[in-house]
């Protein structure tokens, strides 16, 4: 029994690596592999519950539970947020991930005492803490993430992972000074596992671009820049971003060169199965600015980054900050339309602007403006040349402020029409994962929309 939940183990493991080759053959082998590694799950389910009672007081058998809880948990989360095209085939294959179920098996295995319940907390933890932010609406579960967290945190106070975790819960609340003290002490903890670090630094520049203290945020960005190979692009791309909100004299006392590092990102771009990473492809196409003689400047790119990171309903939580960056957006505004040579992207730049106040005025509760600027980027979609990205993503967030509003089915009819109207662009499977995120949260749109406005 136990060599048969390692063996579906590894299959999943494997499966999950082949999605990376994002070929229809890719699909199909990694479609394949995960639904032979959940079939070994489900024989491994059916020998538990026929296991006798006597069988299951031996001390091995509660490490076999735990697996199962691990294993059919993990499968049905990571089904669940798939991306539409590969939910799809996996639905052709005969399979569909019910979210709840996978939440409840891994609450039932971190509850355990077993060999893999710190996995499931750990699995548990990176879904509402990570995943469920970046990929979703922006909210995640922390009650049930502190309550996970609390009996490590008493028995390993001083681990590396339990202060980063409680370091995270204290940014998605709001306390970015004690979230900074957390992942200073993480970093102090220990020195052999020098990738926590990195992740820490990351975070680090984020917890200071929400106070918008680039010279420290500048400080953990070039840390990246040096000691992590894991996304050049986007390390340099962030640092030439947070340099750009600086004054120029503070630059150059820097010793930096901001157009030197916007020119080096497209040539630090990865490859993955011979597929660009989405958020390096976007960092590369904002930076074609700075390809020419006379490179044209982003208007508030660290902003930008922030939002592509869901960043906006972190800093939410502190409306004085997000009134700082709001007067910030209304600054950059001001230079826009006193400009007396706009450039090509002079309608792209007043779009992204228009949109980032939108998102500030609506964590602000003034709402009334907010769809205001919203409703101005998309009345200039024919306008916008290079940042196509910005309608989509536009009617994503006025969907989620009617949400706010109350008017649940006005919502679902936008945010439907930010799914079905895109253009192609970089942060398409971006949108694809906030969009499910948040029918989901609202339920079945075919049951709420009025017959006429169903898609078909």
């Amino acid at each position: 029994m136990h060599a048969e939940l390692c063996y579906a183990e590894v299959l999943m493991q494997k499966a999950a690596l082949t999605f990376l080759d994002e070929s229809i053959i890719g699909f199909i082998k990694g479609g394949m592999g995960m639904r032979n590694s959940y079939l070994i799950y489900k024989n491994c389910q059916a020998m538990e519950n026929a296991t006798e009672d006597a069988e299951k007081e031996k001390s091995t058998h509660i490490h076999f539970r735990g697996g199962v809880n691990m294993g059919i948990g993990s499968f049905n989360l990571i089904l669940s947020m798939l991306p539409f095209r590969v939910l799809r085939l996996m639905e052709f294959l005969g399979f569909s991930g019910d979210r709840e179920l996978g939440l409840s098996q891994l609450r039932e295995g971190a509850a355990s005492n077993s060999l893999r319940s710190i996995l499931s907390t750990l699995t548990l933890l990176m879904f509402h803490l990570y995943m469920s932010v970046i990929l979703g609406t922006g909210e995640g579960n922390l009650p049930e993430a502190e309550a996970l967290l609390k009996p490590y945190a008493e028995k390993f106070p001083n681990g590396a992972l339990i202060l980063f975790y409680a370091a995270r819960i204290a940014v998605l609340k709001g306390n970015f000074t004690f979230a900074q003290e957390k992942f200073v002490a993480c970093i102090a903890t220990q020195e052999e596992w020098r990738q926590i670090h990195h992740l820490c630094y990351w975070e680090l520049m984020w917890a200071y671009s929400f106070e918008q203290n680039w010279i420290e945020a500048y400080r953990y960005a070039n840390l990246l820049c040096k000691e992590n190979k894991w996304s050049q692009a986007t390390y340099v791309f962030q640092k030439a971003a947070i340099l750009s909100m600086l004054p120029e004299e503070e630059v150059t006392k820097l010793g930096e060169n901001v157009v030197a590092l916007f020119r080096q990102v497209d040539g630090l771009r990865l490859r993955i199965a011979g597929k660009s990473i989405p958020t390096e492809k976007f960092a590369a196409k904002k930076a074609q600015r700075y390809s020419s003689p006379n490179p044209l400047k982003l208007v508030v790119p660290a902003l930008e980054m922030m939002y592509v990171w869901n960043g906006f309903t972190v800093v939410g939580k502190r409306p004085e900050l997000t009134e700082g960056i709001l007067s910030t957006l209304e600054n950059a505004e001001e230079q826009l339309r006193k400009d007396s040579d706009p450039s090509e992207y002079h309608m792209d730049d007043l779009c992204v602007v228009q949109m980032l106040k939108g998102l500030c005025l609506t964590q602000l509760g003034r709402q009334i403006q907010a769809e205001i600027c919203f409703n101005f980027v998309i009345f200039h979609e024919k306008d916008i040349k290079h940042d196509t990205y910005l309608v989509p993503f536009t009617m994503y967030e006025l969907g989620l402020l009617h949400k706010l509003k109350g008017d649940i089915n006005m919502a679902i009819t936008v945010i439907e029409n930010a799914k079905m109207n895109y253009r192609e662009y970089s942060m398409e499977s971006r949108l694809h994962f906030r969009i499910h995120a948040a029918l989901n949260t609202m339920g079945s749109f075919e049951a709420k929309l009025p017959p006429s406005r169903t898609p078909a």
